[in-house]
C-alpha cells in the first residue's frame, strides 16, 4: 500500500490546517483538517478492499521452437458481489509489460486477453503473475495485488535436421539394431508400475518393501549409446553481443539436432553439460518435456541452461572417462574452448567415436588437434550441413 503526492499533499495540509486551528482558534480551519485526516482514512479503507478475482492461463503451445509463434490466453473473472471498479491490471511477459482491462468488471463476468510471446531468443519466459492496482476514488492511495501463479513458457533451441546420427560401435552379431520392445534381459533400473505394463516385469521383492509395484527397466546393451556435452562455459564464448553469446546459441541448436535426431531413431542419448547448475544435472532419453515446472527433457534443459563461469572441461572429462555412458561422444564448445581439446582427446581410448563441433571461431581449427574429428561451423545451420559430410564413425 502506497501513499500517492496527492494524498501526502492532503494529509500534509490537513495536520497544517488541524494545528493552525488549534493554535489561533479558527474552528473552521479545524474542521478543514479533520476532513482531510477522514478523507485520507477513507481511502485507505477503500483502497484495502480486496476484489476476488479468478485467473486462468493457458499457454498456446507452452514449448516452442525460436522464432515459432506462441500465445498466452489469460482469463480474470470477478468472483465477488461486488463490481471492480478503480481497478487496473497488468500481465508480465518476461520483459514486457501487457495491460488487461479489469475496470468496472461486473460480479460473475470476466474479460480475456490474448497476446503473443516473444520467441526471438532461447530461454525460459516467465509469464504472470497479474498485477492489479486498486485506487480509491479521489486518488489519495494505491494499493497493487498478485493474483495467479507464473507460468513458464520454454523457448527450446531451433532444430536443424540431420540426415543421420552416429552408429558409433556395434556390439552385437545380429545387426546394429535388436527388434527387442522392452530391451534386453540387461537390468537397468526400477520405476514405478504405470497401466499397461507387463505383470512379468514386476520386481515383487522391492514392491513388497517399498509398499507399492516397481518394475524392472531394461537396456538393450546393443544400441549406440551417444552422449552429447555442451560446453557452457563463459571461458568457452568470449566473444558477446549484448550478454548474449551467439557461438553458444548455435552450440545449443546443434545439441537440439543432435539429440532430436536420436531420439527420431530410438536410440539412448544423454545431454551433458560442462557446468551444470543442480536443477539441469539430470539426463533425459526423452526428446522433449511435457510436464509442468522444472525442465523435464534435453530440450527443456537446452532452453534453461545458460552460461557459468564454473567448472572445466577437464574436470568433465574425468566424468566421462569415469562413467563411460556411451561410445559415441559428441563435444560442442566455442571458439574459446580449442585450447582445451586434449582433455577430449583422451577420452578416444573410453568412446570409440569422438566428434567435436566448434562454432563462431575467426578461423578454422588446426588439423589434427587432439587427434580429434573437429567441424567448425559458423551456426547451428552450418553444422547441420557439415554433419554428412564429415561424418567418420
Amino acid at each position: 500500500m502506497g501513499i500517492t503526492a496527492r494524498g501526502i499533499g492532503l494529509l500534509v495540509a490537513g495536520v497544517l490546517l488541524l494545528g493552525t486551528g488549534f493554535r489561533f482558534g479558527y474552528p473552521e480551519l479545524t474542521v478543514l483538517g479533520a476532513a482531510a485526516g477522514v478523507a485520507v482514512a477513507v481511502a485507505v479503507l477503500s483502497a484495502a478492499w480486496r476484489p476476488r478475482l479468478q485467473v486462468r492461463r493457458q499457454a498456446d503451445p507452452d514449448r516452442v521452437a525460436r522464432g515459432e509463434p506462441a500465445a498466452m490466453t489469460l482469463t480474470v473473472r470477478n468472483m465477488g458481489r461486488l463490481r471492480s471498479a478503480s481497478l487496473l491490471a497488468a500481465d508480465r511477459c518476461g520483459d514486457q509489460v501487457v495491460p488487461v482491462p479489469v475496470l468496472r468488471l461486473r460480479p460473475g463476468a470476466d474479460t480475456t486477453v490474448r497476446y503473443e510471446v516473444p520467441t526471438a531468443r532461447r530461454g525460459v519466459v516467465p509469464v504472470g503473475p497479474l498485477r492489479v492496482t486498486r485506487r480509491d476514488p479521489l486518488g489519495l492511495v494505491v494499493v497493487a495485488r498478485s493474483y495467479g501463479d507464473s507460468v513458464p513458457v520454454w523457448v527450446h533451441p531451433k532444430i536443424h535436421p540431420l540426415r543421420a546420427v552416429p552408429t558409433g560401435a556395434g556390439r552385437s552379431l545380429d545387426g546394429r539394431v535388436d527388434s527387442v520392445p522392452h530391451g534386453s534381459i540387461t537390468f537397468d533400473s526400477l520405476r514405478e508400475y504405470v497401466v499397461g505394463d507387463e505383470l512379468r516385469r514386476v520386481h515383487w521383492r522391492t514392491s513388497a518393501r517399498v509398499g507399492e509395484l516397481m518394475v524392472r527397466e531394461n537396456v538393450d546393451t546393443s544400441l549406440p549409446r551417444i552422449v552429447v556435452l555442451l560446453d557452457n562455459r563463459l571461458a568457452a564464448h568470449p566473444q558477446r553481443v549484448r550478454l548474449v553469446a551467439e557461438s553458444f546459441e548455435s552450440a545449443c541448436e546443434a545439441a537440439a539436432s543432435v539429440v532430436t535426431a536420436a531420439v527420431r531413431e530410438d536410440l539412448p542419448v544423454t545431454l551433458l553439460f560442462v557446468a551444470a547448475p543442480d536443477d539441469l544435472a539430470g539426463a533425459s532419453t526423452a526428446a522433449d518435456g511435457s510436464g509442468d515446472g522444472g525442465p523435464t527433457g534435453p530440450l527443456d534443459r537446452l532452453a534453461a541452461v545458460s552460461l557459468s563461469d564454473e567448472g572445466t572441461l577437464e574436470a568433465a572429462a574425468a566424468r566421462l572417462r569415469r562413467d563411460r555412458l556411451g561410445d559415441t561422444l559428441v563435444v560442442l564448445t566455442g571458439p574459446g574452448g580449442r585450447d582445451d581439446l586434449g582433455h577430449v582427446g583422451a577420452l578416444r581410448g573410453a568412446y570409440p567415436s569422438v566428434v567435436v563441433g566448434v562454432f563462431g571461431a575467426a578461423e578454422p581449427t588446426p588439423p589434427g588437434t587432439g587427434g580429434l574429428l573437429v567441424v567448425d561451423a559458423a551456426d547451428g545451420a552450418g553444422f547441420a550441413a557439415e554433419w554428412d559430410g564429415v561424418r567418420r564413425w
